[in-house]
């Protein structure tokens, strides 16, 4: 390449950059007002609710907080706290204050760096972004006083009163999720996990059998999580990954590795997961069995991409309801 274009390509590729950097989020129309019903005792406990917030899925992440105020019969008593970036970050604060106005929320910074050196790659891109493990640092990211917390996915819907979920008696667990002991679980990990000793005798110290849960939705206690210095256990099979490649899927394996067979059981109904299929196609798929309180779009197909596209599956017409969005996303995870 002559000289002259290399630069003027340089040139027009930084340009291209410093665009991206301060192009602002999508417009969202503004959601109405969910006030505390008559039956709300003023004196009730907060419900604190951790979900991240990035540019890729903030269209799913307003559709997930407008689906939890409008069923909870105590919005105002809901606080989120939205993990997010330094970079955007006052982009999406001022979007998710023009979207809701009156709800109560926090920004916490998450330092990529963290991780940055600790993410293997998986089966999807989307699974190896450096804010999917922000999860594993609630504990550093909340304040001290906050001694519990529901963390939820980006690419879910609440159905149901979030009460009925932050209220669950976790017992001695440290999480409560729903669990899927029906799922093969040796899939989540690698024929070289299986075969040393050394490492899938984790599981043989556990109460009962592991069984697959999905992180997408999880109560937990922070509280316990800090005694129990969780997150340096999960950020210590993180570096064993890096050396042995023992799994394939992003930030689920440690969790199933420091927690299977140990989870507080919440009913399926919390968690309708697989609702995107799989990692791969992310083809349509059916709700499963039983009474639902949550939906997840977990796997590659998300709603709003498939509505933009014009070829959604049935299942997306029950997310639709709760899309907020003027104009279409700029970013797709595919």
């Amino acid at each position: 390449m002559p000289p002259t274009l290399h630069i003027l390509t340089t040139i027009l590729l930084l340009f291209h950059h410093h665009i991206s950097a301060i192009t602002p989020p999508p417009e969202f129309q503004e959601a109405p007002a969910f006030l505390n019903g008559k039956e709300c005792n003023k004196k009730a406990n907060n419900i604190h609710i951790a979900m991240t917030l990035d540019l890729t899925y903030l269209r799913g992440s307003i559709a997930g907080v407008l689906s939890i105020v409008q069923h909870a019969t105590c919005p105002e008593n809901i606080i989120f706290h939205f993990i997010t970036t330094q970079h955007m970050s006052s982009h999406l604060g001022r979007t998710m204050l023009s979207a809701f106005p009156y709800l109560k929320f926090h920004l916490h910074f998450f330092s990529t760096s963290l991780v940055k050196d600790k993410i293997s790659t998986s089966v999807r891109r989307a699974l190896d972004q450096p804010l999917n493990y922000a999860r594993i640092y609630l504990s550093h990211l909340l304040p001290s006083d906050v001694n519990r917390v529901i963390y939820f996915d980006s690419d879910l819907i609440v159905v149901d009163d979030v009460v009925k979920l932050w209220e669950i008696d976790l017992n001695d667990h440290v999480v409560g999720a729903p669990e899927y002991c029906h799922a093969n679980f040796t899939h989540y990990f690698t024929a070289k996990f299986w075969a040393k000793p050394y490492f899938s005798g984790v599981f043989k110290t556990r109460d009962r059998k592991p069984c697959y849960f999905n992180t997408g939705v999880m109560v937990i206690d922070l509280t316990k999580w800090r005694t129990y210095k969780t997150t340096q256990k999960l950020g210590k099979w993180m570096e064993i990954q890096k050396k042995h490649r023992i799994y394939e899927l992003g930030s689920l394996p440690p969790f199933l590795l420091v927690f299977a067979g140990d989870v507080e059981r919440i009913e399926d109904r919390w968690n309708q997961h697989g609702l995107g299929g799989d990692n791969v196609e992310g083809l349509c798929r059916n709700l499963h069995p039983g009474p639902v309180s949550l939906l997840h779009w977990s796997g590659k197909g998300k709603p709003w991409l498939r509505l933009n596209s014009k070829r959604p599956c049935p299942l997306d017409q029950l997310w639709a309801p709760y899309d907020l969005f003027k104009r279409a996303p700029l970013i797709s995870d595919s």
